[in-house]
């Protein structure tokens, strides 16, 4: 197992690598702190890499898919870019029509993190997000420490604190295809252990109502493959041009495999565990053409980012993701891949 600095940019970004011993090998950059490569192993032995992105830094800087990125300080939607919080109102920046995505205009995957080795195969990045920062309250110290262990896991750790009472759910938007090759995830097999799923309006906002997926194309409480019901006359799915959805976990161990995905031509099965209470299902409904690594076309990925409820800060139903003036936000998920014939 080994962590170690590979390279520094002309810009100043650190490229890091961490492995494991059995050759699974994750590149990481300290802008954005960005998985840029995770290479596993497939059914014939080959190094695989399952994850989108670009060959250059310059490229990521301008990437508006949020490319395998750290995402916050709040992950996925704020309907109206706009909540309250101990009655005072915020304001933020509507980047995804009249709402909120992803952190706003600059969120944690535009910024450059403070990062070091801290373990045989684990970095840390680190930043201070300012009070005020994307309209957001407090001086949020915040950090994401990815590890790579002989289990073939990547384990993504989640810390913050702050001096004022803020809000804060974050994740990765790590996009997959477990072929490698990122032409079409529609014959990936899914399961997702997760009954139930937010409702959601024409701009994708949730406002608090939660749908049974028994018997809708939203089922994957069964394994079945991702393209199966796609197409199908579904409400959400027209609105999404696919799967775009928060999945309600039905369970919160963390020792509980919430869902997993397998392609039978890789032979690669990649399961999520997590103590986040939902997964975002999304397969790439709006990659179109968009060249990197490879080029990205429609539904070339997949997505299972695991988070708090999206829009929980105006949902008062929802669990919420009020973090206190210091009180520490501890959140983690384990990406763990195997061969399966």
């Amino acid at each position: 197992m080994k962590a170690e600095l590979i390279k520094t940019t002309p810009k100043g970004t650190n490229v890091f690598a961490i492995e494991n011993d059995f050759g699974m090998r994750a590149e990481l950059l300290s802008y954005g702190a960005i998985i840029s490569k995770l290479l596993v192993k497939d059914k014939s032995g080959s190094l695989i890499d399952v994850v989108a992105g670009y060959q250059e830094e310059d490229e990521f800087r301008q990437d508006t898919c949020y490319f395998n990125a750290f995402i916050g300080r709040v992950c996925n939607r704020i309907g109206g870019a706009q909540f309250e919080l101990e009655g005072k109102g915020y304001e933020l920046f509507k980047n995804d029509g009249n709402n909120h995505l992803h952190g706003g205009k600059q969120g944690f995957d535009k910024h450059e993190y403070h990062a070091e080795i801290v373990g045989a195969s684990s970095v840390r990045f680190s930043r201070i997000s300012p009070d005020g920062e994307e309209g957001y309250p407090g001086n949020l110290i915040v950090s994401v420490t990815y590890t790579l262990t002989n289990e073939n896991a990547l384990e993504i750790v989640y810390e913050a604190t702050s001096d004022k009472t803020t809000v804060c759910s974050l994740t990765n938007h790590a996009y997959f295809n477990l072929d490698g090759d990122f032409e079409s995830v529609l014959d990936h097999e899914l399961y997702i252990g997760a009954s139930r799923l937010t409702n959601i309006d024409d701009e994708l906002i949730p406002h608090g109502d939660i749908l049974d997926v028994k018997g809708t194309p939203h089922d994957f409480t069964s394994p079945k493959r991702i393209g199966r019901d796609i197409k199908a006359d579904d409400r959400l799915l027209k609105i999404a041009r696919g799967y775009d959805f928060n999945f309600v976990l039905d369970s919160n161990d963390l020792q509980e495999v919430k869902a997993w995905a397998r392609s039978a031509k890789s032979g690669v099965r990649l399961d999520v565990y997590t103590d986040r209470p939902c997964i975002q299902l999304y397969t790439g409904n709006f990659l179109d053409g968009v060249k990197g690594k490879k080029t990205y076309g429609y539904q070339s990925a997949f997505c299972l980012e695991t988070q708090g409820y999206p829009n929980a800060v105006n949902v008062p139903s929802f669990d919420s993701i009020v973090l206190k003036a210091g009180n520490h936000y501890h959140a983690k998920t384990k990406y763990v891949f195997s061969v399966r014939e």
